[in-house]
């Protein structure tokens, strides 16, 4: 019995290269949800299997859990206990729903907006937030979360998530890498460099796009002339999916869709979810000088996580003593992290010169030593 996973897998021509039709995104974004939470028209249902309500009802505690600890950052920014912090309220339903979408054996691969996904992934959010904080190299252990540093340079851990992907599978392993990436990032070079390899040598990884329709002040329509960005893989032979990425049961469907037919051999998937930025790009942005109000106002209207509670209570799967045990967790979470974050970090000088090398050059053993000559003094 085939799965609905390999049932969607590309048909591979003569040559091993797949009909451009097999790999064409959807014409419009998959939906299961319209923007009041209720049942959307199309045919989501039948070609992606809805996620269970053990998952859904997962994806709103994080959800909300992950808003307040948006919220709590980018407070903490303004009262300079963090150097910047890049808020991704509005698209909650693109980083929660690509954590969930994982194995604890998988690797994540996410940007410098993506710490609300660290979160969902269960890693500590002081340790999370170092890194913003200009303190001790990225904060957490790659190895042991198996999740990258966040990654600030465009795309550039594109081609890291490939790689780590390709060695897994060399070594028989089936884990699967998924790259979160923003809409500015596939105009860099190392995206496309990483779609061909990942298509060529056919790769596990899963490249999400998060279309939140800026690339800082540059609008998608300036960056691209392609149909969609979903449309890019193509050319390289990757099958590209669209999804509204406001619709947290879409985003989970598709997403789990697209992970699990890479892990059975389905080769790379480029998923572009359509979503929005609510929030400047940083606190140093005045998004006023290249959207106006009415925009944000209208994204508002689509907020993910309503719309999940809309339908979640419509089931008859959420109550209001759910709602506010959620919420109650979350403002527990987020003064853990106020108290935590108020108190002035330790750190050692020496520690500049930890995990650079498994085995310190000479070089570095040199510098170290002048370091602590010049601090003994």
């Amino acid at each position: 019995m085939t799965t609905q996973a390999e049932h969607r897998m590309p048909a591979v021509l003569p040559g091993g290269v797949p009909p451009a039709d097999a790999l064409l995104p959807s014409a419009e974004p998959v939906r299961f949800l319209d923007d009041d939470g209720g049942p959307a028209p199309g045919d989501a249902h039948g070609r992606y299997e809805r996620p269970s309500t053990e998952l859904l009802r997962r994806a709103y505690d994080a959800m909300v859990l992950g808003r307040r600890f948006d919220a709590q950052a980018t407070a903490l920014t303004k009262q300079g206990r963090l150097a910047v912090y890049p808020s991704s309220r509005g698209q909650e339903a693109g980083e929660i729903g690509a954590v969930l979408a994982l194995r604890e054996t998988d690797w994540l691969f996410p940007t410098y907006r993506d710490t609300m996904a660290l979160i969902a992934r269960g890693i500590d959010p002081v340790e999370a937030l170092t890194l913003l904080r200009g303190s001790w190299h990225c904060g957490y252990d790659p190895m042991a979360t198996r999740t990258a540093p966040q990654c600030t340079p465009l795309a550039t851990h594109a081609p890291h998530a490939v790689g780590v992907a390709y060695a897994a599978r060399r070594r028989g392993e089936d884990t699967v890498a998924l790259v979160l990436i923003g809409d500015g990032g596939t105009s860099e070079g190392d995206f496309h460099e990483a779609l061909n390899f990942a298509a060529v040598f056919h790769v596990p990884v899963v490249f999400l796009v998060q279309n939140n329709g800026f690339a800082i002040s540059v609008p998608v329509s300036r960056q691209t002339a392609a149909p969609s960005l979903a449309h890019k893989g193509v050319g390289y032979g990757v099958r590209g999916e669209r999804v509204d990425g406001n619709d947290p049961l879409a985003m989970l469907a598709v997403l789990t869709d697209a992970v699990e037919s890479a892990r059975a051999g389905g080769g790379p998937v480029l998923v572009e979810a359509h979503t929005y930025r609510v929030e400047p790009h940083t606190n140093a942005d005045d998004d006023g000088r290249y959207r106006d109000h009415d925009e944000v106002a209208a994204w508002k209207r689509r907020d993910p996580i309503a719309r999940l509670e809309a339908h979640l209570r419509s089931a008859g799967e959420l109550t209001d003593d759910d709602v506010a045990a959620a919420g109650a967790a979350a403002e527990a979470f987020a003064a853990d992290v106020r108290k935590r974050l108020s108190e002035e970090p330790v750190g050692d000088p020496a520690e500049l010169f930890a995990h650079v090398f498994a085995t310190p050059t000479p070089q570095l053993r040199e510098q170290a030593a002048w370091l602590a000559e010049e601090l003994a003094r």
